[in-house]
């Protein structure tokens, strides 16, 4: 399979500078790192692509040679580059060849630890020697809030069943407790040096050790509680607090709190996940509530005095006579907080009209007097009447 142009697979120009070349592959790696994309075939054949690239392209000499001839360059042929080549394939390389390889990208240091700690995505690392430590995953709860609760903010007790820290080893996965022993293969420092000779010459590289999985020591006496996990599957209890105004789906963090890390590692986070409660009575509309009342035909015209249920209480709302159906009546400062503390939203009273589907034979009466009257006439004055217009004079 013909292999695409380096440039074009790092997204950068013939012209690029070193400085360009490191920011794009960082941006490569990152986007397809496989902690990101986990089981993804595609993604780990790109993020091996960019690793290839950057390999030649951040070497001066080969990248000259590329720029020159070609991917024939690297492999010995292409005039006179003659037997110099040391060709690279990042397709054929383990995951922590690559790392251990470009580590100095991200920040790290010889080891790779830096590649491999980037993000907080999967296993981190700690102390100079890059030793691999194990992260629990993260939990996801559903907690479902009344419109009371989100407009003062709760606090709630979440009872999780989740991974927790084995009491009989102290998280370490030893019987007993006992201190882990030294790694024999890597004496502690989590990685093994491997020396290849190319054409260029000897190159080290650094991996993780095969014996401890990169943590530097090993249990001889696994505990028969947790079988050297360092964890059991148990339950907590977790105080949260939630801010007024948090809305349907929102994401809350509560680090530390997710499942815990295997031999003494670090707990996942909390991840807690809004969900509102219909209300009865009051509908919402951002920070805004939205409350429905029907009134019938004479209070419209005569005016009244309502009763308007808000979050806390009720509050006492006057029609005033004369009214129009579907007018919307704003009561300022009664609806929900902003969650990042902007103020208070409004409560928005629409007024809907009540018309009777069946009246009385003296009701009828009345109301056939009432069409009758010539203050029950549409006339001029009628609101559409005015709209119409208006329309009219905007065109003249």
């Amino acid at each position: 399979m013909e292999k695409r142009d380096y440039y074009e697979v790092l997204g950068v120009s013939k012209s690029a500078g070193d400085v360009e070349i490191k920011k794009a592959y960082r941006q490569k790696a990152l986007k397809y790192h496989p902690d990101r994309n986990s089981g993804n075939k595609e993604a780990e054949e790109k993020f091996k692509e960019a690793a290839e690239a950057y390999q030649v392209l951040s070497n001066p000499e080969k990248k000259q040679r590329y720029d020159q001839y070609g991917e024939a360059g690297l492999n010995g042929g292409g005039g006179g580059a003659g037997g110099a080549g040391g060709g690279f394939s990042g397709q054929n390389m383990s995951m922590d060849d690559i790392f251990s390889m470009f580590g100095d990208v991200f920040g790290g240091g010889g080891g790779g630890g830096g590649f491999s700690n980037f993000g907080g995505f999967g296993e981190s690392s700690s102390g100079n020697q890059g030793k691999r430590v194990h992260r629990g995953s993260d939990l996801r709860v559903k907690v479902t809030l009344s419109l009371k609760d989100i407009a003062n903010g709760v606090e709630k007790k979440l009872k999780l069943k989740k991974y927790i820290s084995c009491n009989a080893c102290n998280g370490s996965g030893a019987k007993g407790g006992a201190r882990n022993s030294q790694c024999p293969t890597c004496h502690g420092s989590g990685r093994v040096l491997r020396v290849t000779n190319t054409l260029l010459g000897r190159m080290q590289t650094a991996s993780v050790c095969p014996t401890c999985g990169g943590e530097g020591t090993v249990i001889k006496n696994k505990c028969p509680i947790c079988n050297g996990e360092g964890v059991i599957r148990g339950e907590e209890i977790v105080t949260i607090k939630i801010p007024a105004g948090v809305a349907e789906g929102m994401q809350l963090n509560v680090a530390g709190k997710g499942n815990a890390g295997r031999h003494s590692g670090i707990n996942g986070d909390l991840l807690v996940v809004i969900k509102e409660e219909d209300d009865p009575q009051l509908i919402r509309d951002g920070n805004n509530l939205i409350y429905n009342i029907f009134v019938n035909l004479p209070d419209f015209i005569l005016g009244t005095t309502v009763e308007i249920p808000t979050v806390e209480s009720k509050v006492k709302v006057k029609i005033e006579a004369g009214t129009e159906p579907e007018k919307i009546l704003r009561l300022r400062g009664k609806g929900l907080p902003d969650v990042n503390g902007y103020g208070k939203g409004d409560l928005l009273v629409r007024v809907h009209a009540w018309v009777p589907k069946k009246v009385s034979s003296d009701e009828k009466n009345m109301l056939e007097k009432l069409q009758e009257s010539p203050n029950f006439k549409v006339g001029p004055e009628s609101s559409d009447r005015n709209f119409f217009k208006k329309m009219k004079n905007m065109f003249e």
